[in-house]
């Protein structure tokens, strides 16, 4: 049987497949989300008035691999490729808990507004898989990237 692969060791494969990711491939969603269990707890500290809403429709709880490969997809979909980065400060692991800090920079595709917003990305590993995501970023950031008809950064 082989081994189940560490939690730091799924989580830094998570954050290189995401920052590996071309978004017009529509198979990198799929492939980041072979690192999620088939059920999954995902979790957005947004407030949940604000899930779903048309201009950032990724931002909404998840409960599945498919929805995680959703996910990336709509998140893809909703930002200008090649405007993108990830500054990874710090990964903290503790058995199969680990929490990432960091700062994304996007640029949104409606407004063509770049953002950066500051995140950390608790998660949860069991049997070589993610089980938990819950993200907590500057979602004021985001918002207000998105505002149509606001010239507010």
């Amino acid at each position: 049987m082989p081994e189940t692969p560490s939690t730091r060791t799924v989580v830094e494969d998570l954050l290189h497949r995401i920052g590996h990711a071309e978004p017009e491939r529509i198979a990198e969603p799929e492939r980041i989300a072979e690192l999620y269990a088939e059920c999954a707890d995902w979790r957005l500290n947004w407030p949940e008035d604000e899930h779903g809403r048309a201009a950032t429709p990724w931002i909404r709880h998840r409960s599945s691999r498919a929805d995680a490969a959703d996910h990336f997809r709509d998140l893809a979909a909703h930002h200008v490729p090649g405007q993108a980065g990830t500054e990874i400060e710090r990964i903290l692991v503790d058995g199969e808990y680990a929490v990432v800090f960091g700062e994304i920079r996007l640029t949104a595709r409606p407004t063509g507004r770049p953002y950066r917003a500051r995140f950390a990305l608790h998660l949860t590993v069991r049997d070589g898989l993610i089980v938990r995501h819950h993200v907590y970023e500057d979602s004021l950031a985001v918002a207000r990237a998105f505002a149509i008809g606001s010239g507010a950064r």
